[in-house]
């Protein structure tokens, strides 16, 4: 039995409602009494106990109280059935029935035979049955007590019904029902926890409460909107009558379910609604908490990062001992400022944000307007510092500038000393052309360097430092030697302008120095009174020193200048050709032939830039004072130069997709944004010259620096950078061989390439044949390896750029430990033949010189000595292994990359061992000490 406190729900007995032996049909007496029918059920004397009462008590609790309250009246269908089944479903009814029953309608069987006995024993047993009970013989009997429209078809009357569209109404409203009692409990749980939420302290635990809260709230509001939206639903389907006949109406029952369904609506609006209302305030409450924890956590994490600040700002307080350092300090602390203006920003939202606390609450504390004055106070001040700290260093920047104005004005008055042609001062003529030029230059020092020593210290005494103090003095000192050498020089040349004197002998310039593009230098005698008057003088040792130190210098500013052009050029190209292919604003204008092609057009140039950026140039910058010695920076960072070969290795696959995509207008319109006059093809260029540049500047430098401290760096950055170049130069040439199948990389380093002229002779038995006639050679283009020679054919490309350059076609391999050579062939000192072993094969090299012929056979001979001394070395590993192991040698595995199958089988040692007892052998190609 089910308890009081649980009542019987549909779902709970939905397999006895199902078998439909008695149903509640919505209609009612003419009291308004509920009608319970009990269909024709042969089978109902099989129904349990427990399953009969289980559907009565069900069916009479669902009409309303006071229908219930009138009392219930039964009808049973027996129309078909027996007697004894009648009596049967009369003894249960009597027996229980869980309401007040008024009234039992039996419509008794139809057959004579059964007829006339329930007539009979009707009467006899009438006292049995407890309840008022109504014997009816027909359809018009049962229509004299209930009205038609209140009884179903089947009972004569209108009413339809059909129970399964009833059992799902009663199981979806009594669903329902148990939906919004759940809905208004689990309501008031949650209203009770928000009630009772303890506000946190705590940034992120203010945050995740909210977003907990909101995320539980909204789930919240998500499932009572899913419930109204069954309930609307279920108001529908109890409708559908009416809406398929709009003449029909609803039955009492149904009328009691929409009321039902009514009400429970009704309370979740009002439940949501007074929940809506309860979580504005708490939201506002959370919201409130939310920022007072996130002003507090800004303003902490603002007051961190000032703190932090005053390190780097007190960074700024030395100006400077170069120009390049205070350039420095500049660029940090416009980066800096950078930062600082983020900063300052976020000081002012933060100001702001506690502002907007204090105006739209009471219950602010006032800790929130002290705080926004302190960060109020410190913004002002952090501006101050900034600007003081921009203003020195705009000072320092300015009087570095000034000095260099002087000091340049000095080197350049020396080089024009140094480069006077003084042997055409000979004549009058010539000395008074050599005057003027002196004349007009001293002039020009009355027009810039009018700025006397004086003037420097009262205008700039706040920035003044030691170290600035010292370059000051120096400045003036090097100014008033160069004027002094300029009176002497002035005095001897109007001396020599005056009267004509014996020839003055000048001392010969170095060699080295006639050959310097754009510079004419010659150091002379200095011309004095001395020399006009017939004596000599030796050469002034400090002046050429002097002079060479002045080249030194240009020769830095040209490599320093063009290197900041270089970054800058790289710069634009990346930054106005590069980034706009991602730009989605382009993509229209980006030819099918350029996506996804970006890495195949600029290779590894953002690699490039990064290192000369970041690295080179600053690393560069600090030999600015030395440049004597900036070949330790190229040694120091010769590895990372290693990335232009990467970059020329690409340029040919760069060089035909641009000139695939060059007139399209994604080009264009990129072009004409950056204002350049040339294309990008120009630019993609720049990385090639720049690594080419190097050299050049490298030789340059040290033509002025022999005898230097740093000399000897110098000449090995040269080398390492003609290295690189050659590198270069060879892979290029290896990427551009056809035809060979196999591993270029298995062949070892490439030594040396070239183009000559070769003969092939074959050895056929006891003939030899010439592949070609003998005055009638092939031109070929030959590889030496490590471990192989390979012979190709030259093939000339069409086209521009890299396009022209030369293709091979591979023809031939030789391997080096299969291979002999002869140094002097005959018939011409500039031949060589390279032979097999066996001397089947021999080819004839013509070189163009002998000191080209020499390199190559020296190179070729030191790798036979290499490989004959790996195979002695292997003699000694194969003699110990036989003694060792015995005559039956199981496996031989070759550890020497000079040493191959040939040259094993050749061995000595192996040669005293059967060929069947050699069973297996593994040719590694690792180097490793036997």
């Amino acid at each position: 039995m089910q308890k009081e406190s649980s009542p019987l729900v549909a779902a709970d007995i939905i397999t006895e409602l199902k078998r439909q032996f008695a149903f509640l049909s919505g209609g009612r007496g003419q009291d308004g009494s509920p009608i319970i029918i009990f269909p024709e059920f042969p089978s109902f004397c099989e129904i349990q106990d427990q399953e009969f009462r289980n559907v009565l008590t069900y069916l009479t609790s669902i009409p309303s109280l006071s229908a219930a309250g009138v009392g219930f009246i039964v009808v049973i269908d027996r129309r078909r059935d027996r007697w004894t089944c009648l009596k049967g479903t009369l003894l249960r009814i009597s027996g229980w029935f869980p309401a007040n029953l008024r009234l039992v309608l039996v419509l008794r069987p139809s057959a004579i035979l059964q007829r006339t006995l329930s007539e009979v024993f009707f009467k006899l047993h009438r006292d049995d049955f407890k309840v008022p009970v109504m014997m009816l013989s027909s359809l018009a009997d049962l229509h004299s007590y209930i009205e038609r429209s209140q009884l179903t078809q089947e009972l004569g009357g209108s009413q339809y019904y059909c129970h399964e569209t009833w059992i799902s109404h009663r199981t979806d409203l009594e669903s329902f029902a148990a939906l919004v009692k759940r809905m208004a409990e689990r309501l008031q749980v949650f209203g009770r926890e928000l009630a009772e939420t303890e506000l946190p302290s705590n940034l992120l635990t203010a945050s995740n409460l909210l977003t907990a809260q909101t995320s539980r709230k909204d789930r919240f509001k998500e499932e009572m909107a899913g419930a109204l939206s069954q309930g609307r639903k279920l108001l529908e389907h109890i409708r559908e009558p009416v809406r398929r006949d709009p003449d029909s109406s609803l039955n009492p029952d149904q009328l009691e379910n929409l009321a039902t369904v009514h009400r429970l609506l009704s309370q979740l609006n009002e439940s949501s609604t007074a929940f809506d209302e309860f979580w504005i305030q708490h939201q506002n409450k959370l919201d409130l908490c939310f920022k007072l924890c996130q002003f507090e956590h800004n303003f902490q994490q603002l007051q961190t990062e000032l703190e932090q600040t005053t390190p780097t700002m007190n960074a700024f307080s030395d100006v400077g001992i170069s120009p390049a350092q205070t350039e420095h300090l500049l660029q940090e602390l416009t980066n800096h400022e950078k930062k600082a203006c983020v900063m300052l920003d976020r000081v002012r939202s933060v100001i702001a944000e506690g502002q907007s606390l204090i105006d739209s609450s009471q219950n602010v504390d006032d800790s929130v307007a002290v705080k926004c004055s302190e960060l109020q106070r410190v913004r002002e001040n952090l501006t101050q510092r900034l600007k003081d700290k921009r203003t020195m260093l705009t000072q320092a920047m300015e009087l570095y500038k000034r000095l260099e104005m002087v000091c340049k004005w000095c080197d350049d008055g020396i080089y024009m000393l140094a480069s006077q042609p003084l042997d055409k001062c000979q004549s009058q003529e010539g000395a008074e052309s050599a005057l003027s030029e002196l004349e007009c230059y001293l002039e020009t020092a009355n027009e810039k360097q009018q700025w006397e020593i004086s003037t420097v210290w009262l205008e700039y005494e706040n920035i003044l430092n030691n170290e600035l103090r010292e370059k000051v003095k120096c400045a003036f000192e090097k100014k008033a030697s160069l004027q002094e050498m300029f009176e002497r020089r002035r005095v001897s040349l109007k001396k020599l302008a005056a009267k004509q004197t014996r020839p003055i002998q000048p001392v010969a310039p170095r060699p080295e120095s006639l050959s310097s593009p754009g510079i004419y230098l010659s150091i002379y005698l200095s011309v004095n009174s001395d020399q006009v008057d017939g004596s000599s003088r030796n050469p002034s040792v400090s002046e050429e020193e002097e002079t060479l130190a002045v080249l030194r210098r240009h020769v830095m500013n040209e490599l320093l200048e063009t290197e900041r052009a270089y970054v800058e050029e790289l710069m634009c190209v990346l930054q106005g050709y590069a980034a706009e292919i991602d730009n989605p604003s382009m993509t229209p204008l980006i030819p099918a032939a350029l996506q996804n092609k970006k890495d195949v057009l600029f290779g590894n140039m953002q690699e490039i830039y990064n290192f000369h950026k970041r690295i080179f140039l600053k690393e560069l910058e600090t030999y600015t004072d030395c440049p004597e010695l900036v070949g330790r920076c190229f040694l120091d960072w010769m590895g990372e130069l290693q990335i232009y070969e990467k970059y020329c290795h690409n340029k040919p696959r760069s060089e035909s997709l641009w000139r695939q995509c060059s007139d399209c207008a994604f080009f264009q319109e990129c072009q004409k944004k950056l204002e350049h006059k040339l294309g990008l093809d120009s630019y993609l260029l720049k990385p090639v010259q720049r690594i080419t540049k190097y050299q050049l500047l490298l030789k340059e430098m040290i033509k002025y620096s022999k005898g230097c401290e740093g000399s000897v760096e110098l000449q090995a950055a040269l080398s390492s950078i003609l290295g690189i170049l050659k590198a270069v130069n060879d892979s290029m040439h290896l990427i551009a061989i056809t035809g060979y199948e196999g591993n270029l990389g298995f062949l070892g380093r490439l030594l040396m390439q070239g183009s000559f002229s070769v003969w092939a002779e074959h050895k056929r038995g006891h003939v030899k044949v010439m592949e070609l006639a003998r005055f009638k050679p092939m031109q070929r283009h030959l590889f030496l390896h490590e471990k192989g020679l390979l012979f190709c054919k030259r093939r000339e490309e069409s086209g521009e750029g890299y396009e022209k350059a030369p293709s091979y076609s591979f023809k031939q391999e030789l391997s080096m430990a299969a291979i002999g050579i002869t140094e002097h062939a005959k018939g011409d000192s500039k031949k060589f033949e390279i032979w097999s072993r066996s001397r089947d094969e021999v080819y004839t090299v013509q070189v163009s010189t002998t000191e080209v012929k020499t390199i190559w056979v020296t190179e070729i001979q030191k790798l036979l000595t290499g490989q004959l001394e790996a195979c002695r070395g292997m003699d000694l590993v194969l003699r110990w292994f036989v003694n060792t192991v015995g005559q039956k040698i199981i496996s031989v595995t070759v550890l020497c990359p000079y040493w191959d199958m040939a040259c094993l089988l050749s061995s000595p040692v192996i040669s005293n061992v059967k060929a069947c007892d050699i069973v297996y052998c593994t040719m590694l190609e690792t180097r490793t000490d036997v």
